[in-house]
């Protein structure tokens, strides 16, 4: 990979400086990525081997607990690793892969919540046609189409990131590699660049919020007219989702669609959506679904 400048590692300054505060980090962290992992994990399995949850709604699911522990995994390592070590070094090569990889899943995590908000829509206010819009051909290749589009944006993304030239300080204010804080280190001006990842990174995540409050609502509008049966089962299938669009989407939002200014909480907010939102993502849906829960219990007793 080709680089425009002199440096050819970066120091991670991490979460805290503080040696006692850094083991807390490593224990804390440990607990949570082995969560994230046993639990995304479980849906995956329990969704695969589970002939009751063959529903275009548990298929993507089943795609959003790999996002999940793919994205969880593009960062929770290294912060583990590094709150021991005593020089949190990565290299320029490492870091571009990271920015991938980081991008790459967390717009897939973005598109099929898309696609779960579509089948919602779909299955409730277009039930006679249902079978049709979302059979197992069309299901597999809006995955497919996900995948690329997630791919085309994270390559974007590293382009944008290999255009800025660094001659002086490698230590970045972070734990992991991203834009934001690279553009803080770089020694050119970085307003087109920024300008470039808030119209694609924040008008993705500011648009396709939108897109998807405007679909629940019209989802919940057309539930007026469904039994009484069928309204609390559409109820709480979209309320997880809302939920979890919430949580994903608010945070990106936060980081990704603003001027370039640092803010105290940035990097909990990152921290937030990279690791603890994969986390809650299985358990809002395991909790509120009742259909996930009894695949477990039946999967557990084979």
């Amino acid at each position: 990979m080709q680089q425009n400048s002199t440096v050819t590692e970066f120091v991670l300054l991490g979460l805290t400086q503080d040696p006692l505060k850094q083991k807390m980090v490593f224990v804390i962290f440990l607990f949570l990525y082995m969560g994230t992992v046993l639990a995304n994990t479980l849906i995956m399995v329990t969704i695969k081997f589970s002939r009751k949850l063959g529903s275009p709604m548990y298929f993507f699911l089943f795609y959003l607990s790999l996002t999940d522990y793919c994205f969880s995994t593009t960062i929770a390592p290294r912060l583990i690793v590094d709150a021991l070590s005593a020089k949190k070094t990565i290299f320029y090569n490492e870091c571009m892969t990271q920015i991938f990889a980081l991008h790459l899943f967390g717009c897939m995590e973005i598109l099929v919540l898309i696609l779960m908000a579509v089948d919602r829509y779909v299955a409730i206010c277009k039930p006679l046609y249902y079978p049709v819009i979302m059979s197992r051909q069309i299901c597999v290749s809006l995955i497919i189409f996900s995948w690329l589009g997630s791919f085309f944006h994270a390559t974007t993304q590293v382009i944008l990131a290999l255009r800025l030239l660094f001659c002086g300080p490698n230590s970045i204010d972070h734990y992991c590699c991203d834009l934001q804080p690279l553009m803080k280190l770089a020694c050119m001006d970085t307003y087109m660049i920024n300008l470039l990842v808030v119209t694609n990174s924040g008008a993705l995540c500011s648009s396709s919020f939108i897109i998807l409050l405007i679909s629940y609502f019209v989802i919940l509008h057309s539930l007026l007219n469904h039994s009484v049966e069928g309204r609390r089962k559409a109820l709480s299938t979209c309320t997880s989702h809302v939920t979890v669009v919430v949580l994903s989407f608010g945070p990106c939002i936060f980081i990704y669609a603003r001027p370039p200014t640092t803010f105290p909480m940035d990097k909990m907010v990152v921290l937030f959506y990279t690791i603890g939102t994969p986390l809650l993502n299985p358990l809002i849906y395991t909790l509120r679904n009742a259909e996930v829960k009894c695949a477990m219990k039946n999967l557990c007793h084979i």
